[in-house]
């Protein structure tokens, strides 16, 4: 009788019967079962935005865009206001853009000692960007990444507290850093 009671009772007050499912109350905190990993967040990718700056006595103005990937650091640069012909173009180890000939930002980076090489070759310097193509108008461009580099901070392999330098001449692959002459640009990772 004590069962028909209490199934009556639960009508009566709006009640139902019981439910396979268990009732979760809205302050109750959501638990993951026993071996299940949690769920992940997932966060943007990190994008630093450079201003590069010229040096040496260039006139060169431009933006270089760097994003974490997964195969690396995708840096897109662009350049204007530059000699037509190649360029080449290195993060280099030091974010200090101070000095009138870019000599402040240090040699290129190169955290797991390689040779210099073009970006076709491994191994090769991690801050080894290759050529830009500088077109009659001045202008020129180049989306290159950059396999192993990232943009977290305390990383070794960080390209943030760089720099990058836009060279007056082409990069030739040669050693020990390519025959690019002098810094005509130099843009600060931050």
């Amino acid at each position: 009788m004590v069962c028909a009671s209490s199934v009556v009772l639960l009508l009566a007050c709006g009640g139902s019967q019981q439910s396979s499912e268990p009732a979760v109350s809205p302050e109750a905190p959501v638990t993951e079962p026993e071996g299940s990993a949690p769920a992940v967040e997932s966060t943007p990718p990190a994008t630093v935005h450079v201003e590069l700056h010229p040096k040496s006595g260039s006139q060169l103005s431009g933006t270089a865009t760097l994003s974490e990937t997964p195969e690396g650091v995708k840096v897109s640069l662009n350049i204007e206001n530059v000699s037509p012909g190649e360029h080449g173009a290195h993060v280099h180890e030091t974010g200090d853009c101070s000095a009138a000939d870019g000599a402040s930002a240090g040699g290129h980076f190169n955290p797991g000692a390689q040779p210099h090489a073009l970006p076709v070759t491994n191994p090769r310097h991690l801050g080894d960007l290759g050529n830009i193509s500088v077109g009659a108008d001045g202008k020129g461009s180049i989306d290159i990444v950059a396999p192993g580099a990232n943009l977290q901070p305390g990383n070794p392999n960080s390209f943030l507290g760089r720099a990058i330098i836009v060279h007056e001449k082409k990069d030739d692959g040669g050693q020990p850093t390519g025959n690019a002459g002098g810094r005509i640009g130099c843009g600060e990772v931050k």
